[in-house]
């Protein structure tokens, strides 16, 4: 398998799918345009999304033995069932802009997004139908997962005594069982139970790496069209904030006083900021990351000796290394 050549076959086969379920539907008769389309292609096409899910169910599928033909609909309904939690945690969280563009919300409001969502998700959901019952079925269970997920996430809301592992448990429901699931399908048209579950287990992990290295780079200010220090001003409880106040008393007390404010002004969000890398809490957090991909790898075990499992592998380490880059740039 020339790795390269067929991830960019296939995910340009993602990319035309994508395209065409986005297409304007029966919008009925004296109506310009299907907005709920307009505003789920704002988000879905040409907009920087790395495509990560279904790079994922390639990669996977390609250790099975999975023809790429049969794992088109699997990535497409992947990346639409992660646009939707898109769509809707930005309603969530009133963001303004996503991948450097404006939101949906922001530009159409709060009723188009939810509804654009929902119908993406549908459609994903539909996509699916076409598919084994069993990709369906456990599609609909990550679709679950993801929700209950969310809503732990906004519950936890302004709280520096959230457990580290409930702290897990959302970043594993939000996008670890997404990624999980992409390798989860692919093992289950194969009709290969013991990669259904290391396939599952690995996504589960490197998902929680994933949110973890993204906790990160809101601290380092490295994550593009994302403003620094965003958790601190949205009362996210990430996991270097609470480390940070796990280690400094001080800083918890200041945090406190800021989160009882409805507005934290940038200066006091520089502050914080600021004083939370003073810790030493993203190191710890980058250890807590390299665990979760030393983790993940373990849990691919011998699947990662096959050309797309060490792919997966180099994918995973890729990750850990990014991140340790960034960390040693700040430092520099």
């Amino acid at each position: 398998m020339d790795v390269a050549h067929e991830l960019t076959e296939f995910l340009g086969q993602v990319e035309q799918r994508l395209n065409a379920l986005l297409a304007d539907g029966d919008v009925g008769p004296d109506v310009e345009g299907d907005t709920l389309m307009n505003a789920a292609r704002h988000l879905c096409l040409g907009t920087g999304g790395k495509r990560a899910r279904p790079m994922l169910v390639r990669l996977f599928g390609g250790v099975v033995g999975v023809p790429a033909a049969r794992l088109v609909d699997v990535g497409v309904a992947a990346e639409m069932i992660h646009s939707a939690s898109l769509l809707h945690d930005d309603v969530v969280d009133a963001g303004m802009y996503r991948r450097g563009r404006p939101t949906v919300n922001a530009r159409w409001g709060n009723i188009v997004a939810v509804m654009s969502g929902d119908l993406i998700l549908s459609t994903a959901l539909t996509q699916l139908s076409l598919l084994d019952a069993r990709v369906v079925q456990s599609g609909l269970a990550i679709v679950t997962e993801m929700t209950r997920a969310a809503i732990a996430e906004v519950e936890a809301r302004g709280d520096m005594n959230l457990p580290l592992t409930r702290l897990r448990y959302i970043a594993e429901g939000k996008t670890g069982s997404l990624f999980g699931w992409c390798g989860k399908a692919a093992a289950t048209l194969a009709d290969q139970p013991e990669a259904m579950a290391r396939f599952d287990a690995f996504g589960r992990h490197l998902g929680v790496a994933f949110q973890i290295a993204d906790d990160i780079r809101d601290i380092l200010g490295t994550d593009v069209g994302k403003p620094r220090y965003a958790d601190v001003h949205s009362r996210t409880p990430s996991l270097p904030i609470l480390l940070a106040v796990a280690r400094d008393e001080s800083l918890r007390r200041k945090l406190k006083d800021a989160w009882a404010f409805s507005v934290i002004t940038p200066e006091r969000t520089r502050e914080i900021g600021n004083a939370i890398e003073a810790t030493g809490a993203v190191e710890a957090s980058m250890a807590m990351m390299n665990a979760e991909v030393e983790a993940a790898l373990d849990k691919l075990g011998a699947y990662s000796k096959d050309a797309a499992g060490a792919e997966l592998a180099s994918w995973a380490h890729k990750l850990a290394e990014g991140i340790a880059h960034q960390v040693k740039g700040r430092a520099a």
